[in-house]
């Protein structure tokens, strides 16, 4: 892994036919430091990492001081978190000595329940997600330039085609996936390697850890990182790197 070169000061993304593409000299590479030097040279204080907690983002935020940079980095705090994520944050910024800006959705849990009616996670998972992660997910994205996610290409199937720095059409910014071409090895050996703090819950029999809710220890011995998560729906994804459509929003809703 190479460090990049730095680039001058921001300039407008190119275009393709009428869209907004990525800039020209957006790195085409793997390397996730390289990738992870030049946006932070690019974009400064418009770039930030959208964080879980989960062992991909944290990886980042450690490569990131590695660089010996500060990226900056916001979290989604949808009021239905494990104590362990939220003690888990807090030792991240001790270690790092940053603070992650926290976002909530418009509701709280109290109105979504008189609005949609309680438990709506039980009945329409999806639309859930949206009101909780992607809304306020969305509106923070509107005032960066780019942002930086945790997403691996064998995560899973549905982020296969994932590039290492891409435009974001469903946000309509850059996105940068330092991690892109890791493997689920790659990030446990810089784990352990680096000695990065990770959710409790991984070592207790989760594989991926969401809102509570919504976060089971799996049944299967498969190798799917994403088992446990909206059991019994079929669903992998909250929506904010795959939008659920208007009939997926609606279609498990049940009447009151």
């Amino acid at each position: 892994m190479t460090d990049a070169t730095p680039h001058g000061p921001p300039g407008p993304p190119s275009t393709s036919g009428g869209r907004p593409g990525l800039p020209s000299d957006a790195p085409r590479t793997d390397d996730a430091r390289e990738a992870l030097a030049w946006a932070l040279d690019r974009y400064g204080d418009r770039l930030a990492l959208s964080t879980s907690l989960g062992p991909q983002s944290l990886v980042i935020l450690d490569l990131a001081a590695s660089l010996g940079r500060r990226l900056r980095a916001f979290t989604l705090d949808t009021g239905l978190l494990f104590e362990q994520t939220h003690a888990l944050r807090r030792t991240v910024e001790d270690r790092y000595d940053l603070q992650i800006e926290v976002l909530r959705p418009e509701y709280s849990l109290a109105d979504q329940a008189a609005l949609h009616g309680p438990g709506l996670w039980k009945r329409n998972p999806d639309h859930c997600c949206y009101l909780r992660k992607v809304a306020p997910l969305e509106r923070h994205l509107a005032t960066l330039d780019a942002w930086v996610t945790g997403v691996r290409r064998d995560h899973a199937p549905s982020r296969a085609a994932t590039r290492v720095v891409e435009w974001d059409e469903q946000h309509g910014l850059v996105k940068v996936n330092p991690l892109a071409a890791w493997s689920r090895a790659d990030v446990d050996r810089y784990v352990a390697e680096q000695g990065v703090p990770v959710n409790p819950l991984l070592a207790d029999g989760y594989r991926s850890v969401g809102c509570h809710p919504c976060t089971s220890r799996p049944r299967t011995d498969d190798d799917d990182e994403r088992a446990g998560r909206w059991a019994g729906f079929g669903k992998t994804e909250c929506g904010i790197h795959s939008r659920p459509t208007p009939i997926q929003l609606a279609s498990t809703e049940i009447p009151r």
